[in-house]
């Protein structure tokens, strides 16, 4: 069972705080046994034991918003040479207090570093996941090295899970098809989504695939990028794509998408009759224009063919004056 534990540190406490160093007696082992590899860290024990396999694996902490609560970490060097371990947390880290950030733990020697965790007031209750982590220094055997202690804090209070499904795209590739979303945690707890994928064509369900864990766990406020591949879209339809993802504490969201599915082929013959539409259209008025030119050429042409064949004025002139002199003669 994990270890809970809700103390009230003071900052005048936590001030004076020291390292705490056990005998060596405590972990010494027969000089005909191999010594450990190195040094470790882990949650310590009740009462000053030394850990074990059988202790706990992390830290639990629960309380609310406003309360300060305190453990503490043990750090075991079972080596013959001094090990220098930095500390520092992750996750909630402003939240933590080391009461040594650098600690020097002699030979075969076993050392408490206390620490505490002051939740904010205004916290938003619910799992916010953190860990220790120890980074050893020095260039002996087994000086160096890391190891990280996970810290679960709960902050209790009214929880609220949500989760929304977002960005939805379906993108062709190739013969396949991808589908990409995002998926964000609203509320205040840890959640891990299920998540469940259905599409419809103009002729019935193109799609099904069932409610499946993902892997991969949300916490609150966190959005990730996901991915779901279609190996066999349809070639050619019109397809709403639909996601849904549930949670734990009935949290649920969905969106749908439509992804028009058209092959390289249908979609070239309307353009391929579309240019040839437009370049018969240029053809026949390229004629028309021909034949309206050879038409105005024609006529031109007679025009001047009949003036050329009309007398001019001054002819007309002397076939009259010819006219009537020979008709005088004729008289007399």
């Amino acid at each position: 069972m994990p270890f809970r534990t809700r103390t009230a540190v003071s900052g005048a406490v936590l001030a004076t705080a020291a390292v705490l160093l056990c005998p060596a007696a405590a972990v010494a082992r027969p000089a005909a046994a191999p010594a450990p590899p190195g040094w470790s860290a882990a949650p310590a024990p009740g009462d000053g034991a030394e850990p074990s396999a059988q202790d706990r694996p992390y830290f639990y902490l629960e309380g609310a918003p406003g309360t300060v609560m305190g453990d503490r970490l043990s750090l075991s060097n079972p080596t013959g040479r001094a090990v220098t371990v930095r500390l520092r947390g992750s996750g909630p880290g402003s939240w933590l207090t080391l009461a040594s950030k650098e600690v020097k733990v002699p030979p075969r020697t076993r050392a408490g570093v206390p620490f505490t965790v002051t939740v904010p007031r205004d916290a938003t209750p619910g799992d916010h996941p953190g860990v220790l982590i120890a980074t050893g220094g020095g260039t002996g055997s087994g000086a160096g090295g890391r190891d990280a202690v996970p810290l679960h804090l709960r902050v209790t209070g009214p929880t609220l899970s949500a989760l929304t499904v977002e960005k939805v795209a379906v993108r062709a590739r190739g013969g396949a098809a991808v589908i990409r979303y995002t998926l964000v945690n609203r509320g205040n707890t840890v959640l891990r989504p299920r998540l469940a994928v259905h599409a419809d064509g103009l002729f019935g369900p193109v799609l099904r695939r069932a409610a499946r864990t993902l892997p991969t766990a949300l916490r609150p406020g966190q959005g990730v990028d996901l991915t779901e591949k279609w190996p066999d879209p349809p070639g050619l339809d019109a397809v709403d794509v639909r996601l849904t993802v549930t949670a734990g504490g009935g949290a649920h969201g969905s969106a749908t998408v439509p992804y028009t599915a058209v092959p390289w082929g249908a979609a070239a013959g309307p353009a391929l009759l579309l240019a040839a539409g437009a370049g018969g259209l240029v053809v026949v008025r390229r004629r028309r224009r021909a034949k309206a030119a050879s038409g105005a050429r024609v006529a031109e042409t007679a025009r001047r063919a009949a003036e050329d064949t009309r007398p001019s004025e001054g002819g007309r002139a002397d076939a009259a004056e010819q006219l009537a002199s020979t008709g005088s003669g004729a008289r007399s």
